[in-house]
């Protein structure tokens, strides 16, 4: 077609390239839905005419303070609404955004501000402790911070920074926004959990997000916002700085309210009550948070029936578990798969594909989605057939641009273009994937490779379990061996000799752990996930780690 465009004059051109970018999706659901609310925070809300002009207001006022094109603006927010309007007014202003979890800890956080260099940190009240702790861990930090009081948790400004409706003040509500003009311009760092070592920021593009929401859009919600039909409405029940933020600016593409709690901890009877109120129709979770609101006795005491898409991400989520979602909420639940490298875009489990009987797709995550491409590639970069085991690689527009200031990584991230997750898994013949767990989390046990979710998954199944993961431990003979660790189900009794004596005809014996301890609750990350990392190193402090 090369000789088209030259001859025929063909090709790129104004009418047809634009640069994709979420900032257009805000734009245009304020010129459509003015009047429609976007975000809604206890007695606080938003239209879309009001979140357009705020936006506009905290771009302006970062231009006032200095912030330029390439320039770092980080927030440490809970879900409150200047989190939902950093969102699109970092970038408005030219800068990346560069969101960070509120349950890291100080040595984490200063390690990030310091590694991505961020000029103004938007700051909750509540979180300036470890901001200062870890700002006075490296004395070579020094952004400008700017505290947000939470409009409705009533803590009061400490008076030692600007608060953060004075500083948007300064911006007009119809300051101009620096739009994009290429879609590899960088949007957001989003730094990774860090499970196996220092964090690692992953840069994400305006052109890679504006297809991520496109494809959520059409994937995982199809037909959601008031172009399909009325009464849409959206519940925030995770942490608007990691996945729950990419769902959150879905909405904005279609228009349709995005409801927060105001709980200052996650309360399940809240959240029901606001699904009734506002005839919640979709929402993202993580499987922590699905088992949490699914198992509260308020889930039988509210009307859910409007949900039609409820989604989990972030981690594998147990047979067990499943089942117990669709008994509870019907044929709703959704799934994806996707790492923070490429925003959740790599598989999806549509709700029709969701059984409760042997129809279901057992350890799926579904397939491909639209527009991208997943293979199961074996060490050297081969693709497999189906069922062979390998790494589950993925290519296609909504994976980054790469790790910022980190070649080591990025060497190791992508290989003949592919993008390398390092989770392990096969596929089916007809492309459906399955997790077989972290390619760090397997062991081998007298030769033979043993993948902990197989055991885990068989584990769950025993309802005086409430959770469990499976890792391997030194031992002499067999060169690993499986160490389980449980977690009982309230006034449930289990000893290792009971639970091992459940495994029997679930496992194959050479599968089947040879430790057992039981604890009170797993140690989890600041995202929410049971990480065998920190499983092992409780697991030492405890003293429990087994003699090889």
């Amino acid at each position: 077609m090369g000789w088209l465009a030259d001859e025929s004059g063909l090709g790129k051109r104004a009418a047809n390239f634009v640069a994709l970018t979420p900032l257009s999706f805000l734009a245009r659901a304020a010129d459509v839905f003015a009047d429609r609310e976007a975000v809604v925070y206890g007695t606080v809300r938003h239209t879309y005419e009001d979140y357009h002009a705020r936006v506009s207001r905290l771009a302006g006022a970062l231009a006032a303070a200095g912030i330029v094109p390439g320039d770092v603006v980080a927030t440490i927010l809970p879900n409150i609404p200047a989190q939902a309007e950093a969102h699109f007014g970092v970038p408005a202003a030219g800068a990346i955004l560069n969101t960070i979890n509120t349950r890291l800890d100080a040595g984490t956080i200063a390690y990030i501000l310091g590694h991505g260099g961020a000029k103004i940190v938007l700051c909750d009240t509540a979180f300036l402790p470890v901001l200062d702790a870890a700002l006075a861990l490296d004395p070579a930090l020094s952004p400008r911070i700017i505290e947000v009081p939470d409009p409705v948790a009533g803590i009061a400004p400490s008076g030692r920074h600007e608060v953060y409706e004075d500083f948007i003040a300064t911006g007009a509500p119809d300051h101009p926004w620096i739009m994009p003009v290429d879609e590899w311009e960088s949007l957001a760092l989003n730094y990774t959990s860090g499970t196996t070592g220092r964090p690692k920021a992953a840069v994400l593009t305006h052109g890679q997000m504006g297809f991520v929401i496109t494809n959520h859009l059409s994937d995982l919600m199809p037909g959601v916002g008031p172009d399909f039909g009325p009464g849409d409405a959206s519940i925030i029940v995770a942490p608007l700085s990691h996945g729950a933020g990419i769902h959150q600016l879905a909405q904005v593409a279609r228009g349709v309210p995005s409801i927060l709690p105001a709980a200052a901890r996650f309360d399940p009877a809240e959240v029901w009550a606001l699904v009734e109120r506002w005839r919640v129709t979709n929402a993202f979770t993580v499987p922590t948070i699905l088992k949490l609101l699914v198992e509260h006795p308020s889930a039988r005491l509210h009307d859910h029936s409007s949900l039609r898409h409820v989604i989990y991400a972030g981690a594998p989520m147990y047979r067990a578990d499943q089942l117990r979602a669709l008994e509870v909420l019907g044929p709703v639940i959704v799934q994806y798969f996707g790492l923070g490298e490429v925003t959740g875009n790599i598989t999806v489990l549509p709700a029709g594909q969701h059984f409760a009987d042997d129809r279901m797709r057992l350890g799926s995550c579904g397939f491909a989605r639209t527009g991208m491409e997943v293979q199961i590639q074996d060490e050297a970069g081969r693709a497999l057939g189906p069922m062979e085991t390998g790494e589950i690689c993925v290519i296609g527009p909504a994976v980054f641009a790469g790790y910022f200031n980190n070649p080591e990584a990025n060497a190791k991230a992508f290989r003949d273009g592919w993008f390398r997750t390092g989770d392990l898994g096969h596929m089916d013949a007809e492309g459906y994937v399955y997790i077989t767990g972290r390619a760090s989390d397997m062991y081998i046990s007298g030769g033979s490779n043993i993948y902990p979710r197989e055991i885990e998954e068989q584990i769950l199944l025993n309802p005086a379990v409430a959770e469990a993961a499976v890792l391997g431990v030194p031992d002499a003979t067999w060169g690993e061996v499986g160490l389980a660790v449980c977690v009982p189900a309230p006034g449930a009794r289990l000893d290792a000799e009971g639970l091992l004596g459940w495994l029997e005809g679930r496992v194959a014996r050479y599968k089947r752990p040879r430790h057992v301890v039981f604890w009170e609750a797993m140690p989890k990350s600041a995202y929410g996930k049971i990480t065998k990392k920190m499983i092992r190193e409780e697991l030492v402090r405890r003293g429990e780690m087994p003699d090889p």
